[in-house]
Parts: structure tokens; sequence; C-alpha cells
């Protein structure tokens, strides 16, 4: 018999799953365009980029970004402000994070000049430890994210 706390919510009735995880921005095409690029995902209907010159009423205010079978993966609230966080240490602590993985550690190279080449800052590099190698980065908007070899 499988303990309660094993079952996930996507095989027992009457408990919520995941949408989507949303970041809040000041620019919410700027960082969409980055995870796009970063993740390998596509724009949902409707919140693909205008072409150049044209306004860009969603990219104002809301844009949706969904993997290859059209499920919602990342979505970007446009705020007026948002203070960037100080971790790992200062007054404004790490609240959110993205946890992204690879298989090996060459792969984790790779991204990390992915990450870089699309403007990401790095904050830590763990990526010679032999048992989990990983390295944590600062989107365009701060909010960090990991990307770490779980092979």
């Amino acid at each position: 018999m499988v303990h309660d706390r094993y079952m996930s919510a996507e095989t027992t009735p009457g408990f919520p799953k995941i949408r989507q995880v949303v970041l809040d921005c000041t620019d919410a095409r700027l960082l969409a365009e980055f995870y796009r690029q970063l993740l390998g995902l596509r724009y949902r209907p409707g919140d693909e980029p205008p072409a150049p010159g044209e306004p860009d009423p969603a990219g104002q205010d809301w844009l949706v970004l969904q993997d290859a079978a059209g499920t919602a993966m990342v979505a970007f609230q446009q705020v007026a402000e948002l203070p960037e966080t100080t971790w790992p240490a200062g007054p404004r602590p790490l609240q959110l994070h993205l946890d992204l993985s690879v298989p090996t550690a060459p792969d984790l190279d790779v991204q990390h000049e992915r990450a870089m080449s699309l403007g990401a800052r790095l904050l830590y590099d763990r990526s010679g430890d032999p048992q989990e190698p990983l390295r944590v980065y600062a989107d365009l908007a701060g909010h960090p994210f990991c990307i770490f070899a779980a092979g």
C-alpha cells in the first residue's frame, strides 16, 4: 500500500496541480525571451512578439511560455517595480528559484555558455562538485535559477 505522503497530486483526485510558475518582472517580454531561448519553449498562441516597430500590448502585461505539447510552463507578469534578491546575503532573501537539470557535467558547461550568452549572471559555481555539480545564476530580472547535472 502506498502511503498518502508519497502519492502524487496527478494520481490523487481532489488535489490541485501546478499549472505554471509565474515570475514577476519589470519587462515581461525581455524575461520571456530569455527563458524561451534558455529552455527551448514557445509562446502561447497570441503571446508571440509583434513585428518590429509594432506595439506589444501582451508584452506589457502577461506572457506564457509552453512546451512542445502546449502545456504552460512559465508565465511572466509585468509589475511596476521589483527589488532584486540579495541572495546569498543581505536584506532581501531568496523567495523562490527554478531548478533546471541536465544529464551530465559536460552538458552543464554547454548550458552555462548558453545562459551567459543570454545575459544571465553567475552567482555561485559548484560545477566541480563530484556529488552534485551545479551553478546558480540570476536571470535578467534578478530571479535566481540553478542548473545542475543530475545524471
